[in-house]
């Protein structure tokens, strides 16, 4: 019975380990790596949505990393994310080169590249995700064009040398102005995409050309703009106009400061890292994708900058209410979550806890009844084959010791001869035996007669050793050698047993108190009796009764 209750624990202990631990089993967990060039504003808004897009896909993982413009830390990274594991890797490259040993390096190993924004030099890749860079410069030159209306001077702050952005809006803007011979591009400046490069540089511009006149100021993104701008304030010059490109909805983005007549005009950039997630996740499920997938842009301007905000506001305002709403409800199924293995951990300590009890009672119950059938290795139990010299030479009828008053014939001489005269060996061999028998014979008669000297001093509190030895015409050190050898036992713990053993037989067959139980055989003190049986018996005497 024990073993089957066992098994059942244990199979219900497996079920629930199961149930925690299986619940997502059947569904493949994906982890992504996100390699940023740098982080900024654009970056930190693309990577928002690359969490609310993983908001959609519980099995995805992201792990992103920032290099912060340097090359030699995007390699380190890209290495360490394919170090951990990654089973897709999401890529802005700082430049066209640097990078590319790289990414190469994650695409051989058989990890997806999904490269955005920014090509390489490398065809190793997946898939490229990215707005229309020659097509922003293009039509920002256009717009530059257009709005100095085909006469002008044009100050140019590039973005970082080597990047595929960078190549490509200075191409599409170059080839637009060179469309109208009125425009005059008077200085190219190379930055790194940062306000405070596109700052030191255009300040440095202004102190070599104080007396050039500059008409508008392109920066390749809205953050070089600005850059620029505070320069032409600081040295006092008058300010021109200033384009750039990002066209971000943020406080301090692009949008907005067209709208407030800060830039003359932006380009919005978009960063779509929910499509940049989906797109991922279709590679890690085997489903169909485009390799080249281009993004939809617009330019901005005063005359739409107010509505764009407006719009960008609502989508930033709904997207932040969603965001509230998925933290709520992830906390939601975290506590519920929690609640959920509390509950299955809670069931499993108390399954564990009644098999507990159950093999506890079962044990303690199969011990008190073995207490109650043990037979007590004492005197009163010792068989005259127990006795080591009984055993050795059991007393036969045939070898009961004769007198000269038995039945044997006489007429026969002692010293007739007989068939065969026994060796000397044979004669010392019988005469051990016949020791033997002998002693076999008084022991056992040793044993009838203390089991009837402690019988019948049984119910006598004051019993003392003393009182058997005198009894069996003994000395109390005989009685107690002889007794011991026998038995193993003293002739005081054999007195306490033998009333043990009858007040064991009392509580059972008579209506007697436990008290006068106690007295009867020879216990002065009811509690000292309790004691005794409890410790001969493991069980208290009231408790005996109560007992199936």
């Amino acid at each position: 019975m024990e073993k089957k209750i066992q098994r059942l624990a244990v199979c219900l202990t497996l079920v629930i380990a199961l149930l925690l631990t299986g619940c997502n089993a059947d569904k493949h967990h994906y982890k992504i790596g996100i390699s940023q060039y740098s982080h900024d504003i654009w970056r930190e808004k693309q990577n928002t949505e690359l969490r609310m897009g993983a908001f959609l896909h519980d099995n995805v993982e992201l792990c992103f990393a920032a290099a912060y413009d340097s090359d030699e830390r995007q390699v380190q990274q890209i290495d360490s994310l394919l170090g951990s594991g990654i089973d897709l890797l999401i890529v802005a490259p700082n430049q066209v080169q640097t990078i590319s040993p790289a990414i190469d390096r994650a695409y051989d190993q058989g990890v997806p590249v999904i490269v955005f924004e920014r090509k390489t030099n490398s065809q190793k890749y997946t898939a490229f995700m990215s707005a229309d860079n020659y097509e922003m410069g293009h039509q920002m030159g256009d717009y530059i064009v257009s709005r100095l209306k085909g006469q002008g001077r044009v100050l140019e702050v590039k973005g970082l040398d080597g990047s595929s952005p960078a190549i490509d809006r200075h191409k599409g803007f170059t080839d637009a102005i060179a469309e109208a011979p009125g425009i005059d591009v008077i200085a190219t400046l190379t930055g790194d995409w940062t306000e405070p490069t596109a700052y030191a540089h255009v300040r440095q511009w202004l102190k070599e050309h104080p007396d050039d006149r500059v008409d508008l100021v392109f920066g390749m993104n809205d953050r070089s703009a600005m850059g620029a701008r505070r320069a032409f304030q600081e040295v006092g010059a008058t300010l021109p106009l200033f384009c750039g490109i990002d066209g971000l909805p943020d406080e301090h983005g692009g949008i907005r400061l067209v709208r407030d007549s800060v830039l003359e005009a932006s380009y919005i950039y978009p960063t779509h890292g929910d499509k940049l997630l989906q797109l991922a996740v279709d590679i890690l499920e085997g489903k169909p994708y485009q390799k080249e997938i281009k993004l939809m842009s617009a330019i901005v301007t005063r005359d739409n900058a107010n509505v764009l905000l407006m719009e960008s506001e609502e989508i930033t305002r709904q997207a932040d209410y969603l965001l509230r709403l998925h933290n709520k409800a992830d906390t939601y199924l975290q506590r519920l979550d929690t609640q959920r293995m509390l509950t299955w951990l809670a069931v499993l300590v108390i399954v564990l806890l009644v098999t507990a009890i159950v093999l506890f009672y079962r044990y303690y119950i199969g011990q008190v009844t073995l207490r109650q059938e043990r037979v007590v290795n004492t005197l009163w139990d010792l068989k005259p084959e127990d006795i080591p010299e009984y055993a050795q030479h059991p007393v036969k009828p045939d070898d009961q010791p004769t007198s000269p008053d038995n039945d044997a014939p006489t007429d026969a001489p002692t010293n007739a001869p007989t068939d065969a005269t026994p060796s000397a060996g044979t004669t010392a061999k019988a005469d051990a035996d016949e020791a033997g028998v002998q002693e076999g014979a008084q022991t056992s008669l040793f044993i009838t007669r203390f089991k009837e000297v402690v019988e019948t001093r049984l119910t006598n509190s004051e019993t003392s050793v003393e009182d058997l030895a005198a009894d069996m015409n003994l000395s109390r050190v005989q009685l107690y050698r002889k007794v011991k050898s026998i038995t193993g036992s003293s002739p005081n713990e054999l007195l306490r047993t033998a009333r043990l053993k009858r007040s064991y037989q009392l509580l059972l067959t008579s209506e007697l108190t436990v008290s006068e139980v106690a007295y009867q055989v020879g216990f002065t003190a009811p509690s000292y009796f309790t004691k005794c049986f409890k410790e001969e018996y493991g069980t208290l005497p009231g408790e005996v009764r109560q007992s199936p």
